[in-house]
């Protein structure tokens, strides 16, 4: 435990180092590329939110893209009320186009910044608590659990989908006004953005690794492992897993927030199958045990999609592909294992040498 604790610090730190100070330097400070990196951050950082539940509970989700566009869709309700100020009834416009009499009730609230903060984060977090409860109240494990949140995950798309008039439909949000927060308006281009974006994440990982180092992580991992032996224990086993699966959606509500600011749009392909299954092998690639590594693997996942569909526009998902395959076949622990093996052979070959070198002296 101590020699996975270290490595995660260590990790940790690099990964801080590198996104608040290198990355910036190799991207110029150019507005486009700082803008891409900030999304890749944020990718990063649901890929962290899946890891959250998935390597440390055991709770694989497939429908994370659904706390993630609920994220994206609240926030783009505030921006968008805003950018509807001298509209008749302050409505969007997309509500004018389908003769909508008034702005609906459960619009209102979103007029306050305040209100629409909170209502990211708990809002998807009650949704899954919700969910939670009822799957891990009634034991439900395994590749059921994967069934039911991806048939979640399809039924919120189609309700997003379908009420056309009150969600924008297939089109989505669009035209939205920035964000202005305690006089900072957020220019999705600027160096300033970037570090935002990158202070939420840097947050975000900071909180949910004292999470998984606490009492609640120790008790999630024996879950992981036998949530039988838990029970014997005395421990409300659902009520552990509900609290894991509430707080990595919380966290993934985060980032859809953060998504739209960069994108300045919600669409409901953030809530596609696709998106889902997608976050899941960015985790696999990097590493499901570590939050770190899982939200590496996003930034490095997004980072080669966007190299190789410039490189080879044709046939750059089958190249993808392949990567993920021998990832699968050859790293089923994700760069974290290849680091992990690393780090045990520096540390027998460190301790060889001195037992070479006495036994030389005699």
């Amino acid at each position: 435990m101590n020699r996975n604790f270290s490595i995660d610090l260590i990790g940790y730190a690099a990964f801080v180092v590198f996104i608040l100070l290198l990355a910036p330097l190799y991207l110029s400070f150019d507005g486009f590329e700082l803008n891409t990196f900030a999304r890749y951050l944020v990718l990063g950082m649901v890929a962290m939110a899946v890891a959250l539940s998935w390597g440390y509970a055991g709770i694989l989700n497939l429908g994370q893209g659904a706390t993630f566009g609920l994220g994206a869709y609240i926030m783009a309700m505030h921006l968008k009320l805003k950018a509807s100020v001298g509209l008749p009834g302050g409505m969007p416009d997309f509500m004018g186009w389908t003769n909508v009499p008034q702005l609906p009730w459960f619009w209102m609230p979103f007029h306050s910044l305040t209100f629409t903060l909170i209502a990211g984060l708990v809002i998807p977090a009650l949704v899954a608590g919700t969910i939670g409860s009822f799957m891990f109240r009634g034991r439900i494990t395994g590749v059921f659990v994967a069934i039911i949140t991806l048939a979640f995950l399809v039924a919120i798309q189609l309700v997003f989908v379908g009420y056309q008039m009150y969600t924008g439909g297939e089109n989505g949000i669009t035209g939205l006004a920035p964000l202005v927060l305690f006089g900072w308006t957020a220019d999705n281009y600027s160096v300033s953005f970037y570090y935002f974006v990158a202070a939420c994440l840097i947050t975000a990982l900071s909180l949910s690794l004292l999470v998984v180092r606490s009492k609640v992580g120790l008790i999630l991992r024996a879950i992981k492992e036998n949530p039988d032996r838990v029970r014997f224990f005395g421990y409300q086993v659902s009520t552990y897993e509900t609290l894991a699966f509430s707080v990595s959606a919380m966290i993934a509500g985060w980032a859809g927030m953060l998504y739209v600011l960069v994108l300045e749009f919600a669409s409901p392909t953030y809530m596609g199958l696709a998106f889902s299954l997608a976050v899941v092998i960015w985790v696999a690639v990097g590493g499901r045990n570590s939050l770190v590594a899982a939200a590496l693997g996003g930034i490095i996942v997004n980072m080669m999609e966007g190299r190789l569909s410039d490189l080879f526009a044709d046939v750059w998902l089958l190249i993808l592909g392949a990567l993920f395959i021998l990832v699968v076949l050859f790293m089923p622990n994700g760069l974290l294992g290849v680091f992990q093996g690393l780090v045990s052979r520096l540390r027998r070959a460190g301790k060889s040498r001195p037992a070479e070198t006495g036994g030389a002296g005699q």
